[in-house]
């Protein structure tokens, strides 16, 4: 039976059933298995060994699918926070597959099938259980290193099975051996390759006497560093087998003659080198200094891609992968222009906000694209740990480099396009504050000796693009967002997404299934778009035309979708413009988008607000409160409950003031207000309407909600030459100063 159980990765220490072993963990990632472990899994996990030719940063690709299944036997809490910990290996399992902890997306939960052996008896398994018996003795007699304790543990009713892997931990074979006996599930076979690499050592230890004795008779006052060495030469000679360690040494020297780095990075490769060709190859600490030596190596301290300048080239790219967003386009375009000008310009910190689903990302992605330049991705999304971005010491176990030198590796140049996405998302705990450490990662002042924890040397950061991205501005630390040049992506029209569907959405999905073209009219698009879409992106617009499409080729449909009949009925307006008297219509802009709301009063006998709202816009209504009752509108004894239909997302900001005063002043007045209004603006306490920002994409939202009279700031009669054309011609703005020329039109 398939079960999900919690994943331990042990880098340098093995384990295989049967056997028992402790130590020590001071890495707070693997204390939090061995608890989950505990809590959650009966105290069970599954080890699994990584390859040691492997580089130590893994992906969930690259980890195997065989592990063994442990059992904790004990935990124990040391003074200095380190956890002991015993494990008993029981079963070799089989991993089918990997996912993240929902409660903990760092641990990986790997759903595995029990590998069950069958352990009868055959004429063969028992010859081999003699045979290993035999060479095993022979071992103990012949090795200095090994007592004959193992003995005590071996008798006739072993199977095969469990005596092979009894052998196997008490040798000292190196991890790549012990994987290669966990990976194999059948003891015959599993036994054949333990008699083999038995007589192999027995036939070296033979060696290794005679070695000794030539060694010792001519080098009696060579130092043991040199008496090893050549015992590891001799031994090389004698099985014909060329120093492969030597080999890689002398290449890891030619690698780094060859570096365009500086000194000290010189001197640091090579120091690094030196520990490198004087530790055991069967010592742990040997990867980590390999692994350690590569990424170094490897990193691009002076290599960059050759940058596009010429500005035709960039706007036709970027044209050719997304509609409209001139303002980002601009600055881009700005941005190469003075770059070919003075290459030695500082970059921009460009944050690209916006509704979900217009394009912040992709935008990002055709940049790159435009410039020529490489482009990573770093989701920090609910990222809570400072170390996920500048990286671990090496001294943690299985250590790696953060996301930002990560981001450099893989690209391999040192001035790709990083893209951070969701940078308004991090959150600040305990752990620490990755948007603090953003201020070093972006600061054209401080990036330029980036050092990374597990690299330890710096790194010029300068020469990156950053490109930051971000639902709600008011999310984003204060301290980070004053380094931050803040371009807005305005929400999509309906015309806006007839014309990406038909430019961009559909010939991608017909490249897609291979076809030429689809026949749905421009027409049919702007009903698909009016009826069914509710959101400010075009990912629900790209998800019901790939549907769409589909249904299409399948039913054999050459023209004029029934989109009732493939999608259902239409979906309702995300306001319902049925006003009673004391509601009223408010439009303004989350992180989630355009938001119509409906805001509803009722005379009470003290203040109430109800439904999901912010500080800001609890401000703005006691403002409107205090307006009210200070100019008579309202009676100073009466109270108002307030409601506003909303629950999915916190509604926040002033510009909701406009309409409160409207819903109760329709609930004082009696006089119910037209389903197709609504109100945009702030209420000081004065009565003045003040301006408000985002007004295109609030316009736009009321468009598309069917309110087509809008009370409005007159201060914001300078930003009308923003809102497209066509939806000027489908609603009447209606701009105000003052509060008293609301209540002079609807309510006196």
């Amino acid at each position: 039976m398939d079960k999900n159980l919690p994943i331990l990765l042990l880098k340098k220490l093995s384990i295989l059933p049967t056997a028992e072993v402790r130590l020590e963990l001071n890495n707070e990632l693997s204390q939090k298995i061995i608890e989950v472990s505990q809590n959650k899994y009966d105290k069970k996990v599954v080890v699994i060994l990584p390859n040691e030719t492997k580089e130590e940063s893994l992906g969930v690709s690259d980890l195997p699918n065989v592990g063994v299944l442990c059992l904790v036997k004990s935990c124990v809490v040391l003074p200095n926070k380190n956890y002991r910990v015993v494990l008993k290996g029981l079963n070799r399992v089989k991993i089918n597959e990997y996912s993240n902890y929902r409660y903990n997306k760092s641990i990986l939960i790997g759903n595995v099938k029990m590998i069950y052996i069958d352990n009868g008896e055959s004429v063969e398994s028992i010859a081999l259980k003699k045979k290993l018996i035999s060479l095993l003795k022979q071992y103990i007699t012949s090795s200095t290193e090994v007592s004959n304790s193992i003995l005590a543990k071996i008798n006739d009713k072993l199977s095969l099975d469990e005596l092979t892997d009894i052998i196997v931990n008490f040798l000292k074979f190196p991890i790549d051996k012990k994987i290669a006996y966990m990976n194999e599930f059948n003891e015959v076979e599993r036994a054949k390759m333990l008699v083999k690499d038995i007589s192999v050592e027995l036939e070296i230890l033979s060696l290794d006497h005679k070695i000794d004795n030539e060694i010792r008779s001519g080098l009696e006052k060579e130092q043991k560093e040199f008496i090893i060495k050549n015992k590891i030469d001799k031994l090389n000679e004698e099985l014909g087998v060329k120093n492969s360690k030597d080999t890689e040494i002398s290449e890891y020297l030619d690698k780094i003659n060859s570096l365009n780095v500086s000194d000290e990075i010189r001197n640091k490769l090579l120091s690094e080198l030196k520990k490198y060709e004087y530790t055991p190859a069967n010592n742990p600490e040997i990867s980590v200094i390999r692994s350690y030596l590569d990424t170094l190596i490897n990193l691009p301290f002076n290599k960059a891609s050759k940058e596009e300048t010429n500005l035709k080239k960039i706007s036709e790219y970027l044209d050719n992968t997304h509609y409209k967003m001139e303002s980002i386009k601009t600055r881009i375009k700005e941005y190469a222009y003075f770059k070919g000008k003075n290459p030695k310009l500082e970059n921009p910190i460009i944050c690209l906000v916006g509704s979900p689903g217009v394009g912040k990302s992709t935008i990002a992605s055709s940049i790159a694209g435009a410039l020529k330049r490489k482009f990573y991705k770093i989701s920090v999304g609910g990222m809570n740990d400072s170390s996920e971005l500048i990286g671990h010491k090496r001294t943690y176990l299985g250590a790696s480099p953060g996301k930002i030198m990560e981001a450099i590796i893989k690209c391999n140049t040192n001035n790709p396009v990083i893209l951070i996405d969701e940078v308004d998302k991090i959150v600040k705990d305990y752990k620490g504050d990755p948007s603090s450490t953003l201020l070093d990662i972006l600061d054209n002042n401080l990036n330029k000796s980036f050092t990374d924890n597990y690299i330890e040397e710096p790194f010029d950061l300068t020469n990156v693009l950053f490109i930051l991205t971000a639902n709600d501005v008011n999310n984003i630390n204060p301290v980070l967002k004053d380094r931050l040049e803040i371009i807005y992506i305005d929400n999509y029209t309906p015309y806006d997404k007839q014309n990406i569907a038909i430019n961009y959405l559909i010939p991608k999905i017909c490249h897609k299934y291979n076809i030429k073209k689809i026949n749905i009219t421009k027409e049919e698009i702007l009903e698909l778009i009016n009826s069914y879409i509710c959101d400010p992106g075009i990912r629900e617009l790209e998800r019901l035309l790939d549907k769409i499409i589909r249904y299409m080729l399948i039913n054999g449909i050459k023209k004029e979708p029934n989109f009732n009949e493939i999608l259902g009925r239409p979906i309702n307006n995300l306001v319902d413009n049925n006003l009673h008297v004391g509601e009223a219509n408010i439009v303004g802009v989350s992180g989630y988008g355009g938001a119509c709301v409906k805001v509803s009063s009722i005379i009470n006998d003290k203040m109430i607000v109800t439904g999901n709202v912010g500080k800001n816009l609890n401000s703005s209504i006691l403002m409107v409160i205090s307006y009210l009752k200070n100019n008579k509108y309202l009676k100073s004894e009466d109270n108002i409950h307030l409601n506003f239909n909303v629950n999915k997302y916190e509604l926040d900001g002033f510009s909701g003031g406009l309409g409160i005063a409207a819903s109760i002043m329709s609930t004082v007045s009696g006089k119910k207000i037209n389903n197709n209004i609504c109100f945009i603006g702030a209420v000081d306490l004065y009565g003045q309407i003040l301006r408000v920002n985002r007004l295109k994409d609030k316009i736009i939202t009321a468009y598309n909600n069917k309110l087509n009279i809008i009370y409005l700031p007159l201060q914001n009669k300078v930003d009308e030459d923003l809102i497209p054309i066509e939806i000027l011609e489908n609603v009447k703005l209606r701009y105000v100063s003052n509060f008293n020329e609301v209540y002079n039109e609807l309510f006196k």
